[in-house]
This record gives C-alpha cells, structure tokens and sequence, in this order.
C-alpha cells in the first residue's frame, strides 16, 4: 500500500474493555484491546491511540470513528440532568399521560394532521411553566408538540420564550430530532437528548484535547449511532441520544465488514459483563421498528435490534442461601485468573481446561473453595456452571426469537418479509469468544463460527462503519407549503408540485445536510424508504396533494476487511 495512504482508526468503548483498530483503507494494520476505566474514559482512549499509533506518522490519520458506553451508562445510573418538559397537544390527546420528569408543563395550543394552527400557544401557561422550571433552577430544556414535524411554529415559540428567559439554557426542539409523527415517542426523545447533551459536549471538548496531544487535531471525528452508522461530532453535540447503545451496533457492523452477507444467523458478542445478542435475515440486521425504548420509555431513536443479558466471562458464581450454585447476573470484578475477587465463568473454563486464561491456580482454588461448600467437586461444580449459563443463553434467544417472528422482518434495507427467522449458524464474537465457541454451539445445537480478530470486532466495526442520515419531507400543494422539519426546512411551492418532484427535493436536502455536517454522498447513494401521495379534496373539487417522502443514508460498512492471517490483539494496560 502506498506509504502516504491514508489511515482511519475505530475506537469502542465497552464496558469491561476498550478496543481499537487502525486501517489503511479496509486492510487492518493494527489492533489492541485495554480494560475500560470507567472513571476516566479519556485515559482508555488515549492508552488504545499509544498503542495505535507507534511507528505511524499522526498526519496521514484521516478519520476516528468512536463507539462510546458514555450516554447508555448515564441513562443506566439516572446520570442527567435535570429536564424541563414544555409540551402542546391540543384536543383528542391527553399529554399528562406521556408524563417524564419531574417538570413536566402542558401548554394549551394546537396544530392539526395536516400542519394548521387551529388555537394558538397560550401565553399564561407558557410562562407559568417557565417560573416553574427558573424556580427549578433549570438549564435543560425539551418542547415538544403533537405535529411539530407537519408544523414547528408552537416549538420555535416555546424554545424562543425559554431561551429569552434563561439565556443559558441548552433547549432542545422535538421536530429538529425526527420527522416521525408519535408524540409520546418525540416527547421522550426530546427529553433524554436534553438529559445528556452536557455530558457528550464535556467529552467531546476532552477528547478534541486529547487528540491534539497525539497530533489528530485535524482527524475528522465520528461518532456510531445506535442504528450502525456514524455521525460527525458536531452533529453529536446535538443529537447525543443517538449514540445511545452504540456498542452492540458498532459489533454488528464488525461482523459485517470482517465475514461479510451471512443467511439467518444469531450474533453474540460475548464480554466480560454482558452478552448482546443480534440477529441477521438474510445476512442483513434487523432494525427496532418505530425505535428503541430508553428506561422503560419508547423513543424515535433508531437502531439495530438487539438484547443485552447480564451474562458473561466475569459473570459471578455463588452458592444462594439454600447452598444453591448461581450464574451471575452481577459482575463484581474480573475473573480469579486476572487478580478478580471472585470465582467466575472463565475461572470455570480454566478449571475444565477449555481455556488457559491468566493465572490457572487462582481459577483451581477459587473453585475448589467453592466446590467444598457445595459439597461436590470442582470439575463438577464448573460444569454446572456452564450448563447454567447455556440455560439463559438459550431463555434469552428464544425470547428475543419468538418477538421477532411475531411480525415481519423488519432490516437495514426496508426489507419486509412475512417468513419466519431460522437461524442457520451462530457468529461469536468478544473476548471469550474463542474459549466458548464450542459451548455455544452445544448450547445451541447450531453450528458456530468466530470472525478473525474477534476479541476487537465492535472497534472494527466503528472504523468501517459510513455515516448515515435520514430527511422527512411533508409537502401540502393546497397550501404550497414544502416541510423538512428535522432539518429546518421551509419553502413554498407551486400548486403543482408533485411526487416526483418531492423525491428530487428530498435527496437533494439530503445531500446538502449531510454536506453541512462535512459528510459527503451522491444521490445515488440515498434510498427512499416512503413516498406517499393522496388526493386531498374538499367538496367535490380536488384542491391539492398531501405528500409524504422519507429518504435515507443506510448503515454500511465501506468494504470488506482485508485482516492479515496471524494479526493478533496487542493487550495493553
């Protein structure tokens, strides 16, 4: 390869450990796996970016996809900020009933299917609401209103009343978020971006200093969102949510670019705390339907769809109060083999001579303790060990099975099917994934086979992922009036615009957004996922179009990896 090319570097942090990888193009030059710390993410980054980097030259480094645990784990320890919540329904809805937060204010105001304001925003409320959240001491704002994507009016009102009123607040619109129509969906979007946003702008500022510090000051930055593409760091600053679950995206992506189209397969991407499980039908990922619920809560957010199982090689056992052997589901440290305070699957592993991880004595005495309390032996002990996690492993899948076969296949390419998943083969991927290949599959009874460098797929992933986008364009003939909400959009046109000229306007907005966030794609890049059109009449007399066009940049990965034979995963503390 050339010895100017340029290079592009796919960062994951997970939960247990960070990984890394560094490409020229689709060849993978270099990979390494640190364990994650937690309390500063910042110092795994920077300890994957050393490694990375020695005997490479910082300025042909083009390009730093990151998948991070930040925003999931604030959502998992209620880490957020404080929100309020200004919404505006208007009547046939009940807003009390989409209640999130503790400052939650309805505004009276309404705006119909069709993007008409029928009553406007009522100023009382509106500022009553806003001396509850000052009183509050509130920064963080999220407004939100029924067909806000059809017309944003009553939104930019309230946004400019809040931020006439505290000056500093960081306010967060539901229409710039999505161009679906689910009010409940969009209220809770709304909030939990508000929820994270400082948390995202404080890393990204970290992090553009500690990349200056390696001379990559110039890198374009991305960030992989839940659905498996990526999205600039500008435009993460502000949409933070959608980078919420973009681990179990970004090993999906990995296994895509490393292994290519499969048939029906299960993914499992195995670490040292939890399990995610995915799914492809014919060899795409599937997607969340409308989008993925954030604690308990459905939002717009789209992703990939997968499940999360506390179970995995640091996964915990212990004997219950009735001297009983359990499986987790906490983790309490690493495995006795790696310094751990408690016995664990991979201890377990070791002891039935699966796997040789780390210090074996330590895994042969933690499980002979443990083995003497139960009153059994340690061979014994170990593979009811592992005859119980296979137990919830198998729950967990056909769980997740039956939900999918319940409706049609919905994936990355729209594809709807009315058939059945039946997974032929399961991929395994993750740190353990060499040492449980062969468990899988007795667990399973499907055949099983691991992707090349599996212990860094998720990092792979990120690094080959291309940035995505979505645009909704509503346009309404009889009031010559064109709507892309999300992207602020809003132009007149003739009473004789149409279909074909809506999918025209729709890719060519697509493009210059994207530009605008430093992304660029063709037209002939972007899918069309909708495009509706009805006859609006009123009396006898046709007076105009009502049309509906969703375009999209799918998730993808730019190629093949090209991974050399023998290239391992540099451990590095």
């Amino acid at each position: 390869m050339p010895e100017t090319a340029s290079l592009r570097i796919g960062l994951d942090i997970g939960g247990t450990h960070s990984d890394g990888v560094l490409c020229c193009g689709t060849q993978v030059l270099a990979a390494v796996k640190t364990p994650t710390r937690h309390e500063d993410l910042l110092s795994s980054i920077r300890a994957l970016l050393q490694a990375l980097l020695t005997g490479q030259e910082e300025s042909r480094v083009h390009c730093i996809n990151l998948s991070t645990t930040l925003t999931t784990n604030a959502l998992v320890t209620g880490r957020i900020a404080p929100v309020g919540v200004l919404v505006s329904a208007g009547p046939g809805i009940a807003p009390e009933e989409y209640r999130i937060g503790p400052q939650f204010h309805t505004v009276r105001g309404s705006i119909n299917h069709v993007g008409e304001e029928t009553a406007g925003l009522d100023a009382e409320e509106l500022n009553a609401a806003l001396a509850a959240c000052q009183e509050a001491g509130l920064c963080h704002y999220a407004v939100a209103g029924k067909f806000s994507p059809r017309n944003p009016a009553h939104e930019e009102a309230m946004a400019a009343a809040i931020a006439s009123a505290v000056p500093e607040a960081r306010v967060f619109c539901g229409h710039r978020l999505s161009g679906s129509l689910n009010f409940g969906r969009r209220i809770n979007t709304c909030f939990f971006n508000a929820g994270v946003c400082d948390l995202v702008q404080n890393f990204a500022q970290a992090l553009r200093a500690s990349l200056a510090d390696f001379g990559l000051a110039e890198a374009e930055v991305n960030i992989l969102k839940a659905d498996g593409g990526t999205m600039p760091l500008v435009r993460a600053l502000v949409e933070p949510v959608q980078s919420i679950l973009s681990g179990p995206a970004a090993s999906i992506m990995g296994v895509l670019a490393a292994l290519g189209p499969a048939d029906d397969a299960v993914l499992l991407d195995i670490g040292g705390t939890t399990t995610d499980i995915a799914l492809l039908a014919g060899g795409q990922p599937l997607l969340e339907g409308e989008g993925i619920a954030l604690a308990g809560r459905p939002t717009l957010v789209r992703a990939l769809k997968t499940r999360s199982i506390a179970l995995g090689g640091d996964t915990r056992l212990f004997l219950n109060a009735e001297g009983l052997l359990r499986c987790g589901p906490e983790r309490r440290g690493p495995c006795l083999a790696a310094g751990g305070p408690e016995p664990t699957l991979m201890d377990a592993c070791n002891v039935l001579g699966l796997s040789r991880y780390g210090n074996l004595a330590a895994s042969q005495a933690g499980l002979d303790k443990l083995a003497a309390q139960a009153g059994t032996e340690p061979e014994k002990l170990a593979q009811e060990a592992l005859s119980l996690a296979g137990q919830i492993l198998r729950t967990a899948l056909a769980t997740l099975l039956a939900e999918v076969n319940a409706k049609p296949l919905y994936t990355i390419h729209e594809m709807l099917e009315d058939r059945p998943l039946a997974p032929q083969e399961v991929i395994v991927l993750g740190g353990p994934a060499s040492v449980l290949q062969g468990l899988v599959q007795e667990w399973t009874g499907l055949a099983t086979r691991c992707p090349p460098l599996p212990a860094v797929c998720n990092a792979l992933g990120a690094a080959l992922s291309r940035s995505t986008g979505e645009l909704a364009l509503h346009a309404d003939s009889s009031r010559c009036l064109l709507l892309a909400a999300s992207q602020g959009v809003q132009r007149r046109i003739g009473r004789d615009f149409g279909l074909k000229e809506a999918l025209a306007t729709a890719k060519g907005l697509l493009v210059e957004d994207m530009a605008a966030s430093g992304v660029q794609v063709t037209e002939e890049e972007i899918q069309i996922t909708q495009a509706d059109a009805f006859n609006m009449v009123t009396g006898a007399y046709l007076v105009g179009k009502n049309i509906r066009v969703t375009a999209q940049v799918k998730p993808a990965v730019l190629g093949r990896a090209l991974i050399p034979e023998g290239l391992a995963s540099l451990a590095v503390e």
